[in-house]
């Protein structure tokens, strides 16, 4: 049977690693592997519904307004740093990009988008082409950057690393060549080795042999290292995420026992990972306490912690709304009602060297900041 190639680059890999490859590589390969990664092919992966061949929609796919609103936040940011460009990582198709630009007009005047997926590149360039006289593309950080950092759905995506308790011992999980004969698809399966890494709590399970069920959850190291490349590199200026997650005693609380790893294709989620690798998206929820706690260490000052709803009504989301078609609402309800994005959906802000009128009152914060839940 024909293999796929990316299969066999991975199957090399756990080779190479002496049969055991830790999972936040695996993860790193089956999306980012040039040319054959999810993000690194050019598959149509946002998208409204199923029938454009795409696997999700994100928040600016679904509705202008989502930018639109985040262009008054990334406005006083960008008054508050005395900076004139938007950074943008993880750019998706363009959309947030193309609203961002269309709303705050000359005020920005150069918006950098830093995406690894030459693919996806190409695609941006057809959205944003009233706008290419603005817009540069870098494929790494640079060594110094001004301005106002976004991310919409970046951090997920970003490989974790698996911890499994057993009831007795925690382990991290990886990824392991199966050993029967013949055809096996997928050719490898879960398998665990010791590990002193734990989850940041101290009270998940106490470590009694026989007292606790088993547990599985994840680190979010490359996360927390980007954040403090972010706070190296950024010499004056503001940054927002959003995404999906929870504080760490969310995050990490007792009932959340199998983890929050999720694959999402067609519009469709399945929580396997180790199948039809390269043909689907790998997410993990965000642990917004973890990336707080870095970006404070790395010396950015967190400006607050909500959730989308929150923040999106703060920036002026219902007056956008006014006279609005039906169509128009509706999509914008799904931004803001609770068990569509608007509460598992947060946003998180941080700043460095800017002025005090803007990092002690932001708008997307004014009301119902979070930060003393993290």
């Amino acid at each position: 049977m024909a293999t796929h190639p990316l299969s066999d680059r991975i199957r090399s890999a756990i080779e190479r690693q002496g049969g055991w490859l830790p999972f936040d590589r695996f993860m790193a390969m089956a999306l980012y592997a040039p040319r054959l990664g999810y993000y690194a092919r050019g598959d149509r992966q946002f998208g409204v519904l199923p029938s454009s061949g795409s696997d999700f929609v994100t928040a600016p796919e679904l509705s202008p307004l989502f930018g639109q609103a985040l262009a008054r936040q990334v406005l006083q940011a960008l008054e508050g740093s005395g900076t004139d460009e938007v950074w943008e990582f993880g750019a998706g198709s363009g959309v947030l990009a193309r609203e961002l630009l269309d709303s705050l007009g000359a005020r920005v005047q150069r918006y950098t988008i830093i995406d690894v997926s030459g693919t996806l590149r190409e695609r941006q360039r057809e959205v944003l082409q009233l706008h290419l006289d603005r817009v540069r593309w870098i494929d790494e950080w640079p060594d110094a950057m001004q301005g106002v950092v976004v991310g919409n759905e970046v951090l997920d995506a970003m490989p974790v690393q698996l911890l499994h308790f057993d009831g007795q011992q925690w382990y991290e999980r990886g990824v392991s060549l199966r050993v029967a004969e013949g055809d096996t698809t997928p050719p490898w399966g879960w398998a665990d080795r010791h590990t002193d890494l734990r989850p940041p709590v101290d009270d998940l399970v106490d470590g009694t042999a026989g007292t606790n069920a088993a547990f599985t959850t994840e680190l979010h190291r490359q996360a927390e290292a980007f954040v403090t490349t972010l706070a190296d590199r950024l010499q004056r200026g503001a940054a927002f995420f959003i995404d999906y997650g929870f504080p760490a005693a969310e995050y990490y609380h007792p009932q959340r026992s199998g983890g929050t790893l999720m694959c999402h294709r067609a519009h469709q989620a399945d929580t396997d990972p180790l199948a039809d690798v390269g043909d689907k998206d790998i997410t993990a929820h965000v642990n917004f306490t973890g990336l707080a706690l870095a970006a404070q260490a790395a010396g950015l000052e967190v400006l607050g912690y909500t959730s989308q709803a929150r923040f999106l009504m703060n920036c002026g989301l219902l007056d956008l709304l006014q006279g609005a078609d039906i169509r128009t609402i509706a999509n914008a309800q799904k931004l803001l009602t609770e068990h569509e994005m608007g509460e598992l959906f947060k946003v998180i802000g941080f700043a460095k060297d800017c002025d005090a009128a803007f990092t002690t009152s932001p708008i997307g914060f004014a009301h119902g900041d979070r930060t003393h839940t993290l």
